[in-house]
């Protein structure tokens, strides 16, 4: 009588057994599918609606470098869009990324600074370039000024940057003194941010001891602060989310695999950031205000991107 009841409570085990290991296939492949087609989309997204080629980059040359994990510069458009208008690059940022030294310099260029802008055989506002010739003006245009050579550009619309901040769930900053704008408060201190106060954060300027000096500074710390949100993300539904955004409002010349590329082998730049803002002196022509760069402000900016960007 003994042996049928184990018998039987050995059948009722393996069966149960069968039953949970069921469970855990059919869960492990519904998993495997959803990230699949996560995976899909994202590569749809950056691939079909993201990508922008640009004449004056050498795609072949960059592919090369990132194959072989050494540095790269990425250009960093904030554009504040405007309608019937293409809008110019009030944010202009070479970022360069040391893979090996782990590190990271973002360079700010002034959007009023004054320089040929290649392609249109004159010298205007750097930032007029976007408005002229959209991303491969602004890329030659940069890479004529400093005399480097760019490996990517991104370019994003301003209001996506709040989207932004909110698809990754908010960031903190240090903000250097209090103030009002755009109906918000910002204490002096470090803060958190959601996308609409990052946005009224970055934008003022003309209240700022430092000027335009200063916005960009809060525009790095933004750029900074999604980065290093979006870098530490581990819930998978948040980036169907940053996706729409980036999809509505970012064009970049990377494809997927660059994109993977760069998550995977440069994660170890952002442990070491610096950040420089070059400078220069107000001047007005024609009636029109414009800073003027020295040419030793730019050999020491050309120099330390070329620092930053040896492999050796």
């Amino acid at each position: 009588m003994k042996k049928r009841k184990d018998k039987h409570y050995r059948k009722r085990r393996r069966k149960w057994l069968w039953i949970t290991l069921s469970i855990v296939l059919l869960a492990g492949i519904g998993v495997s599918v959803y990230l699949f087609t996560i995976y899909n989309n994202v590569k749809s997204t950056v691939d079909n609606e993201i990508h922008e080629t640009v004449t004056g980059i050498d795609h072949e040359a960059t592919k090369k470098k990132v194959e072989e994990e050494e540095p790269i510069n990425v250009l960093l458009l904030g554009v504040d869009e405007r309608e019937n208008d293409k809008g110019r690059s009030d944010t202009m940022i070479v970022m360069t990324l040391d893979p090996a030294k782990e590190r990271m310099q973002m360079v700010s260029i002034p959007r009023d600074t004054r320089t040929e802008i290649v392609g249109r055989d004159m010298d205007d506002k750097i930032n007029h370039a976007y408005a002229f010739g959209g991303s491969d003006m602004s890329v030659n245009t940069v890479e004529n000024f400093l005399d480097i050579e760019l490996d990517y550009y991104l370019r994003m619309n301003m209001e996506g940057l709040g989207q932004l901040v909110d698809a990754v769930g908010g960031i903190t900053v240090e903000n250097e003194f209090a103030f009002d704008y755009g109906g918000k408060s910002f204490s002096e201190g470090e803060i958190e941010l959601n996308g609409e106060e990052a946005l009224a954060w970055v934008r003022m300027r003309y209240d700022d001891p430092e000027g335009d000096a200063g916005r960009n500074e809060r525009q790095r710390q933004v750029i900074q602060g999604v980065i290093d949100q979006g870098a530490n993300i581990n819930a998978v539904n948040k980036i169907g989310n940053i996706m729409d955004v980036l999809g509505n409002n970012v064009a970049t010349n990377m494809k997927f695999e660059d994109m993977r590329n760069l998550a995977t082998n440069y994660r170890a730049s952002r442990k070491d950031v610096s950040s420089y803002q070059m400078s220069g002196n107000g001047t007005t022509i024609d009636n029109i205000y414009y800073l003027q760069v020295p040419e030793s402000e730019v050999e020491k900016t050309n120099e330390m991107i070329r620092e930053y960007s040896s492999s050796s």
